[in-house]
């Protein structure tokens, strides 16, 4: 699935400050209302642990859905989700499986889900679903 928004878009409105970090939270922004326009139930954003974070925790039907997002502003390295390299993916599962221990959730599907945030040019955004892009460890 993918999602274009221009800079009066309706659904996501952003920043364009020049740090990551401001990057970063309005891409977050964006891929939740993105989410959430493909049928997801957001249940928490930016879960901090000290072994890992997860940017947003949502349910898709009835599968708890671990969501990176990963936010560029152009495509001079890589598309966002080539950004996912083993020592993130490690760190996600360790908290994804911290979330479920400690919320008490069991017989569930889990899987972790990939949103590529893209701002282009002309002040809009773009974005791309991976769904399933790596397995999640069990608690």
């Amino acid at each position: 699935a993918a999602l274009y928004m221009d800079k009066s878009g309706d659904k996501a409105t952003g920043s364009r400050a020049g740090n990551n970090i401001s990057t970063g939270r309005a891409g977050e922004a964006f891929a939740a209302r993105f989410l959430e326009g493909e049928g997801y139930r957001i249940l928490e954003t930016n879960y901090r642990r000290r072994l890992g974070e997860i940017d947003i925790i949502a349910m898709d039907k009835d599968t708890v859905v671990f969501v990176e997002v990963k936010t560029r502003r152009k495509d001079g390295f890589g598309t966002p989700g080539e950004a996912v390299n083993e020592r993130k993916r490690a760190r996600i599962s360790r908290a994804s499986s911290l979330y479920l221990a400690g919320n008490g959730i069991e017989g569930i599907e889990a899987r972790v889900d990939v949103v590529e945030v893209e701002f282009l040019k002309d002040g809009g955004f773009r974005a791309r679903l991976l769904k399933d892009a790596f397995e999640v460890l069990e608690p």
